[in-house]
C-alpha cells in the first residue's frame, strides 16, 4: 500500500514518528579509579626468625639493601635475599662498618661517622648431617 492511495481513500491517517534519544555520557559514580592494574609489589620479610627453608627459597625482597646476606644467603640483582643451602632461619642485627671512603657511604651515611651503625643480616644455618654412615670395609 502507498501513501497515496490511504490519502485517495480519504481516510484520516495518522503516522506516529518515534524518536529515541540515548544518552551520550555515564550517569552517576566516579570515574576516578576505573584503570585499577597497578599491583602492590608485596615487598619485604617472605621467611620469620626460626623457620626452616630448602636451597633457593626467597627469605625477602627489597628495593634498597634494608636487609643483607649472612651465612649461606645470597644476595640477588634485584635485592633479593635467597637461601643457599637447607636450614633454619637466623635473623641478626649485627654492627655494620661501611668503607667511609665510598662517595655512596659518604652520601647515605654522612653525620654517623662515630655512630654504631646496625643492620638485620639474614644466615641459614644448616641442619646437622646423620651420623648413620657403616665401615663396609677396612683397607
Amino acid at each position: 500500500m502507498s501513501l497515496n492511495f490511504l490519502l485517495d481513500a480519504r481516510k484520516p491517517v495518522s503516522v506516529l514518528i518515534e524518536c529515541i534519544r540515548n544518552a551520550s555520557k555515564k550517569t552517576g559514580g566516579s570515574t576516578r579509579n576505573t584503570n585499577c592494574k597497578v599491583r602492590p609489589k608485596h615487598r619485604g620479610w617472605k621467611v620469620q626468625d626460626g623457620h626452616f627453608v630448602q636451597a633457593g627459597h626467597i627469605l625477602a625482597t627489597q628495593r634498597n639493601t634494608r636487609f643483607h646476606p649472612g651465612l649461606n644467603v645470597g644476595l640477588g640483582r634485584n635485592g633479593t635475599l635467597f637461601a643457599m643451602e637447607a636450614g633454619k632461619v637466623v635473623v641478626t642485627c649485627e654492627q655494620f662498618d661501611p668503607y667511609w671512603e665510598h662517595k655512596w657511604v659518604q652520601r647515605n651515611y654522612a653525620g654517623r661517622e662515630n655512630q654504631n651503625i646496625f643492620k638485620k643480616y639474614f644466615n641459614v644455618i644448616p641442619e646437622p648431617q646423620h651420623n648413620r654412615f657403616k665401615l663396609i670395609d677396612e683397607i
